[in-house]
């Protein structure tokens, strides 16, 4: 299923760690990936934008939709039933937030595939020999226990998760949404960082990077849009 994608990921962020070389050193490949999944979150900017929109639209319900809440709040069937034609009327979805995430998951699939694979199109998989100063792209934090907690490798996975935290940190204090949806998006974030943890460096990169893109484009897309509402 994945053979075709991971080919031609393989072959973009060969090539790119090949054009960096010269410049970046023992980094090229790190790099490569982050930009691979910068280009990735590029393409996704249409449904970043119109996530966006649907937040200011169900900014905009909120007080419709508290005044359902306590009028049916003893009939949860009718106010489920009032509360989609109330968000289909208006050409919304409360999921509508989610769609970058969902998009997201098959090139991160890729990416991990990528860097578990021995092969790539019947050929050896020499991504796997990259690393990123001591750890290995294609190794886990599990993996690398072995050396000691305090081990080179594992100072760079333990590296990463700080930064995995500080981004996750940032997100989670700027979602707006109240109650057990709010809940939910506030602890989601915090979820990369144990997800890295079993994932190979490449696709902990992948994370890191995705990640703070989101950050970003929410900040700027909040105050253009949202804040506009």
């Amino acid at each position: 299923m994945f053979d075709v994608p991971v080919s031609i990921a393989a072959a973009l962020v060969g090539g790119l760690a090949d054009v960096l070389q010269p410049v970046a050193g023992g980094l090229a490949t790190a790099l490569a990936i982050m930009l691979f999944t910068a280009a990735v979150r590029v393409v996704l900017v249409p449904l970043a934008v119109s996530a966006a929109k649907g937040e200011r639209t169900r900014a905009r319900l909120l007080p419709k939709v508290q005044a359902l809440q306590k009028r049916h709040a003893k009939n949860p069937q009718r106010l489920q039933r009032e509360m989609a034609a109330l968000y289909e009327k208006e050409g919304a979805t409360p999921l509508s937030g989610c769609l970058p995430m969902f998009a997201q998951v098959p090139f991160f699939m890729v990416m991990y595939r990528l860097f578990v694979s021995a092969t790539v199109a019947g050929h050896q998989n020499l991504l796997l020999a990259h690393t990123l100063l001591a750890a290995p792209l294609g190794q886990n934090w599990i993996g690398v226990l072995g050396g000691g907690l305090l081990s080179p490798a594992s100072l760079v996975f333990l590296g990463l998760f700080v930064l995995l935290g500080a981004v996750a940190v940032w997100t989670s204090r700027r979602v707006t949404a109240e109650g057990s949806m709010g809940l939910v998006a506030r602890i989601m974030p915090f979820g990369t960082v144990a997800v890295a943890a079993f994932v190979p460096l490449a696709a902990g990169l992948y994370l890191l990077t995705s990640g703070a893109w989101t950050a970003a484009e929410r900040a700027v897309l909040r105050r253009r849009i949202v804040a506009a509402a």
